[in-house]
């Protein structure tokens, strides 16, 4: 595991620190869905107490990235199809909201500044790091979610938002998913700078199931690499 997981001793509060990285090496695939979460081997990799790494664990099984088992403890939670799917339909209902009520509520100001966080966005899918993709589509949605009058909207989203980060990096994995991702976000602002709320609704849904059908074909082909015997015998069953 990189030194990159070494939490330092100044700036946020350790306790944050260390929640951030490891809720980074969760999204980045560093540590395995499934995979046993070690307080003893976390204190070495972070290099902060045990306390900490309790608060951190904790914070992260509220937000849905990890699951304390019985007589096992800590593992990373597994997101399944199934709960893929379920997460994307509030995702789309909620997201569709937004966008609809900031075309009509919005400031012209805070339009010009979504429309700007797009280009930032674009410059964050070039490099193709998805620190930067996810840091740039997370100020999107601040932004939108920030002018759409509505804080409950917001909040419900917030607690979505490491599960939505997860399938995020799921779906940009996928060939041709970053420049479809982007077009999509593109007809999003052209429907908010016109002022038409069910066109920025129809946009921000179709953007959502997009998203959701290349996060689906990702976490199946896991799936099946994981299983792939299991995966035969049941196309086997299926074809006879």
């Amino acid at each position: 595991m990189p030194d990159s997981l070494r939490v330092s001793r100044q700036a946020a509060p350790v306790r944050q620190q260390t929640q951030e990285k490891l809720r980074q090496a969760i999204l980045e695939g560093r540590f395995r869905p499934g995979e046993r979460l070690i307080e003893r081997e976390l204190c070495e990799l972070t290099g902060v107490s045990r306390t900490s790494v309790r608060e951190a664990l904790r914070q992260l099984e509220a937000e849905g990235l990890v699951r304390i088992l019985p007589n096992k403890g800590p593992v990373v939670a597994q997101i399944t199809v199934e709960d893929a799917q379920h997460i994307f339909q509030v995702r789309a209902a909620l997201e569709g909201l937004a966008g609809r009520l900031f075309a009509t509520r919005a400031s012209d100001e805070e339009v010009e500044r979504l429309a700007a966080s797009v280009d930032r966005l674009a410059a964050a899918y070039e490099t193709g790091d998805i620190k930067q993709m996810l840091r740039a589509k997370s100020e999107f949605y601040q932004i939108l979610l920030g002018g759409c009058g509505n804080p409950l909207v917001r909040s419900l989203l917030q607690s979505l938002h490491d599960r939505v980060n997860y399938l995020r990096v799921k779906s940009l994995s996928m060939p041709g998913r970053p420049n479809a991702s982007l077009a999509e976000v593109r007809l999003i602002v052209e429907a908010i700078r016109a002022r038409d709320p069910e066109r920025a609704w129809a946009a921000c849904v179709g953007h959502v199931y997009n998203a959701e059908a290349q996060a689906v074909r990702a976490l199946q082909a896991e799936a099946d690499l994981q299983h792939p015997s299991w995966r035969q015998d049941t196309h086997q069953q299926a074809s006879s």
